[in-house]
């Protein structure tokens, strides 16, 4: 459905690489390769269609909306080999844009018009596939997504902690293979099952779900997020075009909090749950012998400061590059990178029980009762 709506188009190369760079910071470490975002997005303004946002509010109460985003990861080093593909008579991908055929597959199962595409999360390129994929349909993207960050499992969004109803999904793998999902007995095992099919095709699929009219989407949309995006990225350019600190600039911007610098000592890799999640924990030193500790499941979660627990999901921990100030997502971090580490206070949805639950620290197993980050004096 093609809405005639004003626009905020991200039309210059320069609104391009700063949405990236405020999706980036935001992902706290996860939320897809920032290099990949600006590639899809800066191809859509190559070929004269931009992608952008609405207000949320200019939404028409009755049209659909969807989510569609990437689920699963990166099959293990050397997979699958040319004999594993010929063994389920696969040779070469077929070059379909999975999301956007899985927006195509739930609207033709759902018996649906859709007319928005919502993002699911914050991230370098997990932003900007679904904008683009939208640009592509000839649909609109409200200004915000269903999270206010990245997260590493569907049961942290707003749409799951708020009961909204996830089913239908659809999914599409780069073979071109299409599943429907008309049921599920909750989000969590819509999160397995989603795992499983992109296991069985040897990497990512794209899928589609958490269906609804906009009405009940504003309800649980983490509204002006990509807006915030944009002026973080700025920010952060201007800082460095005008030779000031944006460091500095990245936590008044932000609201945010510095909490470390220094310098990677490791980067300790868990790779027990297969090609599911990236999980690990970096080790920072800094310049006093003090160290830090950062946990990730994909994304940042608990930050530690010669051992004491600082700040932990569902606020941010933010690592970025000491220099100029770009978020440094957790599988481009090594050995001797100078870094800086920053907090940034949660939204409300999740400091509430429910959203400490789905996304504190007991959540993923660390006897550690989550304490809301402090700064400004609070």
């Amino acid at each position: 459905m093609a809405l005639q709506l004003p626009v905020r188009l991200l039309n210059s190369e320069r609104d391009c690489r700063d949405f990236v760079r405020g999706c980036a910071f935001l992902a706290t470490g996860g939320g897809g390769s920032p290099e990949r975002g600006a590639e899809l997005l800066l191809g859509k303004l190559a070929a004269g269609n931009p992608a952008g946002w609405v207000d949320p509010g200019d939404i028409p109460d009755d049209v659909y909306t969807v989510s569609v985003f990437g689920m699963g990861g990166r099959p293990p080093a050397g997979h699958p080999t040319v004999q594993e593909l010929a063994e389920v008579g696969l040779r070469d991908p077929r070059g379909v844009n999975t999301m956007v055929e899985a927006v195509k597959a739930l609207a033709d199962y759902a018996g649906v018009e859709i007319g928005a595409i919502v993002p699911i999360e914050l991230g370098g390129s997990n932003t900007a596939s679904p904008m683009v994929a939208a640009a592509s349909l000839g649909m609109v993207v409200p200004d915000g997504d269903y999270t206010g960050r990245a997260i590493p499992e569907i049961t942290q969004i707003v749409p799951s902690i708020a009961g909204a109803p996830a089913a239908p999904f659809a999914t599409v793998d780069r073979w071109g293979d299409v599943c429907i999902l008309t049921q599920v007995t909750g989000d969590a095992m819509a999160e397995r099952i989603g795992k499983l099919l992109s296991q069985a095709a040897f990497g990512g699929v794209s899928m589609a779900g958490f269906l609804m009219p906009a009405r009940q989407m504003r309800d649980v949309l983490v509204a002006g997020t990509l807006s915030r995006c944009l002026e973080i990225g700025r920010v952060v350019r201007q800082a460095r075009e005008a030779q000031t600190d944006p460091i500095a600039a990245l936590v008044d911007v932000s609201g945010g909090a510095l909490l470390f610098q220094g310098i990677v000592e490791a980067n300790e890799l868990d790779d027990s749950e297969g090609y599911r999640y990236g999980i690990g924990t970096h080790r920072i030193r800094d310049n006093e012998g003090r160290t830090c500790s950062i946990w990730y499941k994909n994304e940042n979660h608990i930050c530690w400061i010669d051992g004491h627990p600082v700040v932990t999901s569902p606020d941010l921990i933010c690592i970025v590059d000491a220099t100029n100030g770009e978020a440094k997502i957790n599988s481009d971090i090594f050995e001797g990178q100078h870094v800086v580490v920053l907090g940034v206070p949660a939204g409300s949805t999740y400091r509430s029980p429910a959203g400490i639950e789905r996304l504190g620290p007991r959540h993923f197993g660390f006897e550690i009762d989550y304490q809301p980050m402090l700064v400004g004096g609070e």
